[in-house]
């Protein structure tokens, strides 16, 4: 378990501000993140890389000549938020374009994608190239939808080694995506990782058996086996990942740079016993095996585990994965010429601007501050079964994402609220707030929510019940148009669109706002405790099959218990 640390809830924070102090060498802090602290004789395109905390060195360890030129810091296991993923990239921006590039994660692609928006928006070439190398977590036939893991490594030094030769934006995409396409990786793990304050691991694996196809939040395996010998895990690696080939390879003669990684705890000594065995059955199978990697490159706090990556080199890729680099947690040969990097490029935090409102908005903004309070303490108690339901076939973060998330709206929203701020705004500053501490797929999409709502209300007109259900159907179709989910894929969708259509038919008969959110609020309810009877089709859960079958979603059942919270103040206005 995790033992050393001060207040949990600032354990990422706590974490990225010793970092910075200890590798200032390398990198300087920024809104979001860390990028390089020198830059080279002449402007490159910038390689942003990313995603939730505590899998270091992924992803701040990596930044530096010759690799990242910017990491985005999320919290523990969580994505980043669009706003750090575009404070970063502009920091890390030499005027060439950037390719952010991150593991295949829901919460990641949301908030990474937005940003890429937002850049685009203002005039910065943005390519994406997301990391798909876990041969566990999807069939060969739906490869682009598995997730990454060590894998990142291959493809952020592959991108970083052509950006530090000089390559265009075009070509510096085009090899990053040809080494996501030549890395497969599987992982194993003994037992689970615990985070910071928790009183017990996301998942267990029974003694004396080890789970096969585990992710690295924390998501269980997708099989159960015996703890083989060294040698009989070196042959389970091999043989899947020979198994699959990638298009275009002649295993007979083919050059691979394996990279065995250690998930936490592991001891580099077992490393090694297993790297004997690696390198004598990739060779018995024919293959040269070029530059090998041993050590811990992306990690799962304390999680015993190890993962096994290939990459499948061609004479380019094998000229860049030897491209110099120098960074906090991984070197190769000497890279020289650099220049401290002027602090006035980094980017500044956004300034806070209150505009104007109306006083009908300002009270409706004051309830609103109330409904968001009491949220976030509904939320607090309701965590640990949150998190419960979350570690049947997830990671089993959403109710601490979901607390973190809730806490910060509320704090936005009153310091807005304070300076007088209407709906509009006070909604808008607590959605960036719950999708910056919140991250993960749930920051992401209540913060997109909570904008519609905010936008559909606004900050000078009248918040009455037809204002209310117009912005909850605008919420609706927010989500579902930025989250991509429907209902049935056993998503928050399946609370939240029979929550909207039945809130919307009860006010168009008629009926009081409060009288018609308390029946919008049970069917909530109702529908969220169907989502037992699904199979997951999108989200880390897709991977486990019917294995969540019997527990209901744990995003629906939580948009249905803010609804009744948010029903309490309605009364209570009344």
């Amino acid at each position: 378990m995790t033992r050393l640390f001060d207040q949990p809830d600032d354990f990422a924070a706590d974490s990225a501000v010793g970092f910075v102090a200890a590798s200032s060498r390398w990198v300087r802090p920024v809104s979001g993140g860390v990028v390089r602290s020198t830059r080279g004789a002449d402007p490159t395109v910038a390689v942003v890389i990313g995603g939730g905390s505590g899998h270091y060195p992924a992803f701040a360890g990596l930044v530096g000549p010759g690799l990242a030129h910017g990491a985005v810091m999320g919290n523990l296991f969580a994505s980043p938020s669009a706003h750090q993923v575009h404070a970063v990239a502009t920091a890390a921006h030499e005027g060439r374009g950037v390719l952010l590039s991150y593991g295949n994660y829901a919460g990641d692609v949301l908030h990474f994608s937005r940003a890429q928006e937002r850049l685009r928006a203002a005039g910065i070439d943005c390519r994406t190239v997301t990391v798909t190398d876990d041969i566990s977590s999807a069939p060969a036939s739906e490869h682009r939808n598995r997730r990454g893991i060590a894998g990142d490594l291959v493809v952020f030094k592959i991108a970083g080694g052509a950006a530090e030769e000089g390559m265009s934006l075009d070509d510096v995409e085009r090899v990053a995506v040809l080494a996501n396409e030549r890395t497969r990786s599987l992982g194993v793990a003994f037992s689970g990782c615990t985070l910071p304050g928790a009183e017990e691991p996301l998942f267990t694996v029974p003694e004396g058996r080890m789970a096969v196809g585990l992710g690295i939040h924390g998501e269980p395996g997708i099989d159960e086996v015996d703890v083989p010998t060294a040698t009989g895990l070196a042959e389970l690696f091999v043989s899947s990942l020979l198994a699959e080939v990638p298009d275009g390879v002649d295993v007979a003669g083919a050059r691979v740079v394996p990279i065995l990684n250690g998930l936490g705890s592991v001891k580099y000594e077992e490393l090694y016993v297993v790297y004997a065995a690696v390198d004598r059955l990739l060779s018995e199978a024919g293959l040269t095996v070029v530059s090998p990697e041993v050590g811990e490159f992306c990690t799962s706090f304390d999680m015993a585990g190890v993962s096994l990556t290939l990459l499948w080199l061609d004479e380019e890729l094998e000229r860049l994965w030897h491209v110099p680099c120098d960074t906090p947690a991984y070197r190769r040969g000497a890279v020289g010429g650099r220049i401290a990097r002027d602090s006035v490029l980094l980017a500044p935090e956004d300034e806070v601007v209150i505009g104007p409102a109306s006083e009908a908005s300002r009270r409706a903004a004051a309830t609103i501050g109330r409904a968001l309070d009491d949220i976030a303490h509904m939320l607090h108690a309701q965590a640990e079964e949150l998190g419960r339901l979350d570690r049947i076939a997830g990671d089993g973060d959403h109710g601490i994402g979901m607390q973190r998330g809730s806490r910060a709206a509320s704090a936005a929203a009153a310091t807005a609220i304070a300076a007088g701020a209407g709906a509009r705004t006070a909604l808008h500053r607590a959605g960036d707030a719950w999708a910056d501490q919140g991250g993960g797929t749930s920051g992401a999409i209540w913060g997109e929510m909570l904008g519609a709502l905010g936008a559909a209300l606004g900050d000078d007109a009248v918040v009455d019940a037809a204002a209310v259900g117009g912005g909850i159907v605008r919420m609706k179709e927010a989500v579902m148009s930025y989250g991509k989910a429907t209902v049935g894929d056993k998503t928050m969708i399946d609370a939240i669109v029979p929550f909207a259509d039945r809130l919307r038919a009860r006010l168009s008969a008629g009926d009081d706002l409060t009288v018609a959110w308390a029946d919008a609020a049970e069917t909530a309810s109702v529908a969220a405790r169907a989502t037992a009877t699904l199979t997951a089709r999108l989200g880390r859960a897709r991977s486990h099959g019917d294995r969540s079958l019997g527990t209901p979603d744990p995003g629906a059942i939580s948009f249905a218990l803010i609804t009744h919270t948010v029903h309490h103040i309605l009364e209570g206005d009344d």
